[in-house]
């Protein structure tokens, strides 16, 4: 039953002996937990679960998961796995108690297994992605905490292939690391970042202390695609010139031969520049299920523009050189996702084979599930065994910082 705010929630993760004991040969970077609404909302307190998402069916056996603000949504492309592209059809409605990837932990077994995959990172699904929309704030807490954990219980089933993304609540930044905190606690291995921790569109020092935290417990941070934005500044500069409409030129001169609007490009350059990575040498991010293949380039154009533009942006932004070109520290601190990519696999020493992740994206409709087996012999074909290693279990072992007992191995 619910718990009430502020109540701790202890999920049997904590009462059983963690450590991985396996031998990981396919581990999803990028897997999503498709489950309905009533799995989780009836952990709610009583008061806010009329404000709780919830699943209705609708004409044709389908079902649609419906929000406080009336909006729906209808599962098909999160839904997608196992059935043909011919047959897609992006407005249709699955019913969750027969779709893959929408069942109990048990199940989801059973579907790795099917798919020889040994464990995933499993992102938020729907149900709480586009479900969550209540503007009463103690409301919108409880389901974030709610659905938390929910997400814990479910990965304690099988902590050594069940690996949870916590969401972060859209909150001040002290709510942000209590929840933060809870959830390495709870035994949640990671956390997703779906905007700057102060709440703007660009780093402010304000975010520092809620990356300290994230420093300080060794919690992994990732980003499913790119932060969320629309529109907004891009930088603050130390200083703006009082002439010239020049406010957001640097930043754009940087990135825009990568200006895809949810690549991830932007934030780690806005990141870079910041100088986040030299306060926090030891953070990692990862930037989940954007493909690779672009990264390269981005990364060359990005070190020629700043050659190009970096006097100019000391002078009158106020911006301190680098010590190193850009394209640097985002190869040393950024970890990229792909799913099908035999573009990005090509060129993965450009971007470093060791911050390579591969990612299933199951049930979404890009996924090749339950063939991933053949589209990944296929793609990986003349990679070295070391290599593929790295890219589809090892580098997201480290990154989650994981101990793992036995030797990983991919023959």
């Amino acid at each position: 039953m619910g718990e009430e705010l502020g109540r701790e929630h202890v999920p049997s993760s904590q009462r059983r002996n963690d450590r991985m004991v396996r031998t990981y040969r396919l581990v999803s970077g990028d897997s999503h937990l498709q489950v309905p609404a009533d799995f989780w909302t009836d952990r709610l307190p009583q008061r806010y679960r009329d404000l709780a998402p919830r699943r209705v069916k609708i004409g044709g056996g389908g079902e649609a998961i419906v929000a406080a603000d009336g909006s729906k949504y209808f599962g098909a492309t999160g839904s997608y796995a196992g059935h043909s592209p011919e047959d897609f059809d992006p407005t249709a409605a699955f019913d969750y108690d027969k779709a893959v990837g929408s069942g109990p932990p048990a199940q989801r077994l059973r579907e790795q297994d099917r798919d020889g995959v040994d464990a995933e990172l499993l992102f938020p699904g729907t149900s709480a992605t586009h479900g969550i929309r209540v503007k009463e704030s103690d409301a919108y807490l409880a389901m974030v905490r709610g659905y938390n954990e929910y997400l814990a219980d479910y990965c304690a089933e099988a902590p050594d292939r069940l690996f949870g993304v916590g969401l972060i609540p859209s909150a001040e930044i002290d709510v942000k690391i209590a929840e933060m905190e809870r959830l390495k606690e709870m035994g949640i291995r990671a956390v997703g970042l779906l905007g700057y921790p102060a709440g703007e569109t660009f780093p402010t020092p304000e975010d520092d202390r809620f990356w300290a935290a994230a420093s300080d417990i060794e919690m992994p941070l990732c980003i499913h695609t790119s932060m969320s934005r629309s529109s907004g500044r891009l930088f603050r500069y130390p200083r703006v010139p009082e002439s010239g409409n020049l406010e957001d030129d640097f930043i754009n001169r940087l990135y825009r031969h990568a200006n895809a609007s949810r690549c991830g490009s932007l934030t780690a350059c806005q990141m870079v520049f910041d100088g986040l990575f030299h306060r926090f040498p030891s953070l990692k991010i990862y930037w989940a299920e954007n493909n690779i293949g672009w990264i390269p380039f981005y990364l060359e154009q990005m070190d020629a523009e700043y050659e190009k533009n970096h006097h100019w942006a000391e002078r009158l932004f106020g911006i301190p050189r680098l010590d190193a070109p850009p394209s640097e520290y985002i190869k040393e601190h950024a970890y990229w996702g792909f799913y099908d990519d035999p573009i990005g696999i090509k060129l993965r020493h450009e971007i470093g084979v060791d911050h390579v992740i591969w990612g299933s994206d199951f049930p979404h409709v890009v996924c090749h599930w339950p063939g991933t087996q053949e589209l990944l012999d296929k793609q990986m074909a003349g990679v070295a065994d070391d290599e593929k290693h790295e890219m589809l279990a090892g580098n997201l072992i480290d990154f989650l910082h994981l101990e793992v007992e036995a030797e990983t191995s991919n023959a």
